[in-house]
């Protein structure tokens, strides 16, 4: 809640004019309880769960020959029915976790996380987010790799990976303690490096957008893999998939040097050679399974 309560008194305590994002920011939030602006997340990545994954499930619902020559895995089709199934089992998972945000909304008040002005600039914001995404992708790697141990794969990892052909909604298809998990690493770059409201609120959708991305099942012409350095994409992460409990190869959430540095993107790139060389996709993908058996960890 912020202190002013109009903008001449807003103006008064920072010495200078608004900008037109803190007049709109000020009339939208002066009267909000923090822990109200807090929620404004969960409100946010649930529209963006429900209607980013939507355009491509369309595509591949009504019109499956189009979305062929794009598909990671074109033999796999999803139903209806199992669409429906992936967005009300994540979303029930999701709900039932609710009291725990609570404690993230502690969390935010123990990193001292401001609601109020000035709002961050621009560049302010796209370095934030950039230490997100680096930091997030380290620590998740790891997790990754835990999760990826047999007692951790069968108890808890295993339920992510029914879907070995991933498609959009299945970002978030997992066990509840695997959420809890994840959820640490996704909160440890605001943590070391606290920002404004708004800007975790961006970090939040940015995430999901890029999770959603990445286990979509399609390698489109204008993927993001094509404009940034290092992002790996769907058709690293689809492989991962694929391979399932076995795979010892990418576990990076969105880029590709941890798996560079640790040696765990080998069944991938074995893989990769060989697409070259041969034509027959289901001989390539037991190829590189066989890769990623002899050579895990």
């Amino acid at each position: 809640m912020l202190p002013y309560a109009t903008g001449a008194e807003a103006e008064e305590a920072l010495g200078r004019t608004l900008t037109y994002a803190e007049a709109a920011w000020l009339r939208y939030s002066a009267s909000v309880p923090d822990r109200w602006l807090h929620l404004h997340s969960v409100a946010m990545t649930m529209v963006v769960y429900t209607l980013a994954p939507l355009p491509l499930a369309l595509l591949e619902l009504r019109t499956p020959a189009a979305a062929a020559p794009y598909k990671l895995q074109p033999r796999a089709r999803h139903s209806l029915a199992v669409f429906l199934r992936c967005y009300v089992e994540s979303v029930r998972v999701l709900l039932l976790l609710g009291p725990c945000l609570l404690v993230s909304y502690t969390d935010t008040k123990i990193m001292e996380m401001p609601t109020g002005l000035p709002l961050p600039s621009m560049g302010e914001v796209a370095a934030q987010l950039a230490v997100y995404f680096l930091v997030e992708d380290y620590i998740n790697y790891w997790i990754h790799r835990l999760l990826h141990t047999k007692w951790c794969y069968d108890k808890i990892h295993s339920v992510h990976h029914e879907f070995t052909a991933p498609m959009g909604y299945a970002v978030w298809y997992d066990h509840w303690a695997e959420k809890l998990l994840l959820s640490v690493a996704s909160l440890a770059g605001p943590a070391i490096v606290p920002c404004h409201i708004t800007t975790l609120w961006l970090w939040f959708v940015a995430r999901l957008l890029v999770g959603i991305n990445i286990h979509s099942g399609f390698k489109l012409p204008f993927g993001l893999a094509k404009f940034i350095p290092f992002y790996g994409g769907a058709e690293q992460h689809d492989y991962h998939h694929y391979v399932g409990g076995q795979s010892q190869s990418n576990f990076a959430p969105v880029f590709t040097y941890c798996d560079y540095i640790y040696g765990t993107d080998k069944g991938y790139r074995y893989h990769k050679a060989t697409q070259a060389k041969v034509t027959s996709v289901s001989h390539l993908l037991k190829m590189g399974q066989r890769f990623d058996d002899d050579d895990g960890f």
